[in-house]
């Protein structure tokens, strides 16, 4: 052996991860490698490129990046790196540039997933490795992303403009004009206190003043009450600026008053939020509710799926995603609502439209159907109101048909006059299902315990959903009921923990990653947020309602929290793989399409499913106190 070959044999030998492979290999490992010089400040890897070697720093510092430029991690000797691109698609994923004048030993690719796929142990620690920088590029995602780091107190230069609520329209507008602002705050008078520690009662913007006063003709000396919006959406100052713009998209709105403990500290604008977001979710949520027609509806279907593409290249996570995706869902409903509301006139009685699922988790993605459904005030007569609600219901289905939400095979749509219910006949409906479970029943019930009012008497949701987070706990019998629902789809692993496929239909030999994967998640989190008394509608957030109350096994909550990401990327990237190759998309995957790091990473996040439903069937035992 040269003597070359000799001091990096000796060098393996002394770190992780060669140490616990046996000398025949080392010698192999070493008379294979190549080593590299790279001067101080040499940019190593970019970004997309080709990678066909794995690095191992021998001397110097070397510096890695995200895409976006910021520092990632920085590496000495014996420290290794690029093994993230040769597992995923022989892509470099982080830039490296030498810090130092660096020595590096290149192996070969061929060798490293030689060594990867043979030695459980070598694959091991580079994959331990890999998962804590994974977990630590997750955590740090939101760091680095303007989006989810910036709270919304950083946006606000200057006080808000707040106004008595017995003031003039005109001395309004004079503030208003005077200071450079488009909104003021109204608020309550209070001798005994600051005006700007009134509570706020409404919001007056220069719309309200252009359609409200001028438009109307009223007079200028008008109480500024009597053109104010009294439904008020608001931020706290340490929500997050993601967290503005989605409430923004809810409610079409271009000013959010930013609370601190009930008193507004500042306001929140449109052209504030848009410095942050990448302008696509936000520019498609303004088409859809500028549009002038079903035609001009239906033509935003190819802006969807780009601000999905964007997104997903952007490396958004999830939660991000889903909340995005829904928010545009939402906004299609909303619009077919008013458009229908245009044409068959105004509703007889007051009436919520309601999302159920994954709009109202919060979790929607390119693939998916509609299920909603219709509270109608309890004053509802059927002789009397069932022609307009029937109207108004294929209106607003067929839309949403027409613009790529397809119907529900299981006909859960407000269509269905069985889920077009009052008020009242909701709640009993779900007192029903809670103190009298019958698992056929709660089975096509299921999807009922995720919803989300979207247009309307909104309200209303709300009150169903404290009702069911008052009595769901309180009821063993229907959580254990639940449970037992919440085990009938499993995760795709056989006796050996290697995958179980679909066996026929156009996706055989394919694995679904909704039915076996984010599904089957969001039903177990789902039981034990109910068993919490949980309100929360997205699963991360019921997850972190679990954790709080903690009845899981130490450990599991973020284990579950990390498994549910990683299935829900999983068949994210696929859906955006799919747009980029103009395939319609799906929820199925190949798994020897996968690379040997995304197989063993979903094998290992579909055993904490399975551990997961393990402990929901232990813990949900009717008879068993929990």
């Amino acid at each position: 052996m040269q003597a070359e070959n000799i001091e990096i044999l000796e060098f393996l030998r002394q770190h992780h991860p060669f140490k616990d492979l046996d000398n025949a290999i080392l010698e192999r490992i070493a008379s294979q490698t190549d080593v590299a010089y790279f001067k101080a400040g040499t940019q190593i890897l970019n970004f997309g490129e080709a990678i066909t070697d794995w690095y191992i720093v021998r001397s110097g510092a070397v510096e890695v990046y995200r895409r976006s430029g910021e520092l990632y991690d920085r590496l000495t000797t014996g420290d290794y790196f690029g093994q993230f691109g040769l597992l995923r698609n022989k892509r470099i994923r982080f830039p490296a540039k030498a810090l130092e004048d660096t020595l590096v030993y290149l192996i070969p690719e061929p060798l490293f997933s030689e060594l990867f796929e043979e030695y459980e142990t070598f694959a091991d620690q580079v994959e331990v490795e890999d998962r804590t920088r994974l977990r630590q590029a997750m955590a740090r995602q939101a760091d680095s992303n303007q989006l989810l780091s910036a709270p919304v107190e950083t946006l606000m230069l200057r006080e808000p403009l707040t106004v008595p609520v017995t003031l003039s329209v005109r001395d309004v507008a004079i503030q208003m004009s005077e200071e450079s602002v488009s909104c003021a705050l109204v608020v309550t008078e209070s001798d005994d206190q600051p005006l700007a520690a009134n509570r706020l009662v409404g919001i007056v913007t220069d719309k309200d003043i252009r359609n409200r006063l001028v438009a109307e003709g009223l007079p200028y000396d008008s109480s500024v009450e009597d053109i104010m919006s009294t439904r008020i959406a608001s931020v706290e100052h340490n929500q997050f600026v993601f967290e503005a713009m989605l409430m923004m998209l809810r409610f079409n709105v271009h000013h959010l008053p930013v609370m601190r403990h009930g008193v507004p500290v500042g306001v929140a604008t449109l052209p504030d939020v848009i410095r942050y977001e990448s302008q696509n979710s936000l520019f498609v949520v303004r088409r859809i509710f500028g549009a002038q027609s079903l035609d001009e509806l239906k033509a935003l279907q190819p802006d969807v799926r780009n601000c999905f593409s964007r997104m997903v290249a952007e490396d958004a996570n999830s939660h991000m995603i889903g909340t995005a995706m829904a928010v545009i869902g939402r906004s299609f409903k909303q619009k077919l609502l008013e458009m229908a509301e245009e044409e068959f006139g105004p509703p007889p009685v007051p009436y919520c439209f309601l999302a159920l699922g994954s709009m109202a988790r919060e979790e929607q993605l390119i693939v998916t159907d509609q299920d909603n459904a219709l509270i109608l005030d309890n004053r509802y007569d059927p002789k009397l109101h069932e022609d307009y609600f029937i109207k108004l219901s294929n209106f607003v289905c067929d839309g949403l048909d027409a613009c790529g939400y397809t119907y529900c095979r299981g006909g859960i749509m407000a269509t269905n006059p069985k889920w077009r219910k009052t008020l009242q006949q909701w709640g009993d409906s779900f007192l029903d299902w809670i103190n009298n479970p019958v698992q056929e029943v709660l089975l096509n019930s299921f999807i009922f315990f995720d919803l989300q009012g979207v247009w309307g008497e909104t309200q209303w949701a709300e009150q169903l959903s404290a009702l069911v987070a008052e009595k769901a706990s309180r009821s063993p019998k229907f959580l254990a009921c639940m449970a037992r629902g919440a085990l009938g789809r499993t995760p795709p692993l056989g006796f050996f923990k290697g995958f179980v496929m679909e066996t026929d239909g156009e996706h055989s030999r394919s694995i679904n990653m909704k039915r076996r994967g984010t599904a089957p998640l969001a039903d177990l989190i789902r039981v034990h947020a109910l068993a919490v008394a949980s309100k929360s509608h997205n699963s991360f957030d019921r997850l972190d309602d679990v954790i709080e109350a903690d009845i899981l096994p130490p450990g599991s909550g973020a284990d579950l929290r990390d498994a549910l990401e990683l299935i829900a990327m999983v068949r994210i990237r696929h859906q955006a793989l799919d747009l980029e190759a103009g395939r319609d998309p799906d929820n199925s995957i190949e798994p020897d399409n996968l690379s040997d790091f995304e197989r063993r990473t979903l094998k290992d996040a579909f055993q904490i499913l399975s551990n997961a439903q393990k402990y929901l069937k232990f813990r949900y035992q009717f008879g068993r106190a929990f």
